[in-house]
C-alpha cells in the first residue's frame, strides 16, 4: 500500500469512527490510533515533497514519532 492508499484508508476510517453513534472505549481509543497515523502520514508525505522538490531522494523521508508530529504548532 503506498502513502496516498494509506491515508484515503485512515481517513475512511476516522469518518466511521465519528459517524458511529455509540462510541466504545475502544472505539475513541482506535479514533485516537487513527488521528496520530494520519499526523505521521500527513508529514511523511510532506517530508518527501520537500526532499523531492530541492533534489534528493524522497526515499530518505522517515516517519517521525508520534511525540514529534504530535506537537508540532
Amino acid at each position: 500500500m503506498n502513502l496516498t492508499e494509506a491515508i484515503q484508508r485512515l481517513v475512511a476510517e476516522e469518518h466511521r469512527l465519528h459517524e458511529q453513534r455509540a462510541h466504545s472505549k475502544a472505539d475513541r481509543k482506535r479514533l485516537e490510533q487513527v488521528q496520530v497515523e494520519l499526523d505521521q502520514c500527513w508529514d511523511l508525505l510532506r517530508q518527501r515533497r520537500a526532499l523531492r522538490e530541492v533534489g534528493f531522494d524522497p526515499d530518505d523521508a522517515e516517519v517521525r514519532p508520534p511525540q514529534v508530529v504530535e506537537n508540532y504548532e
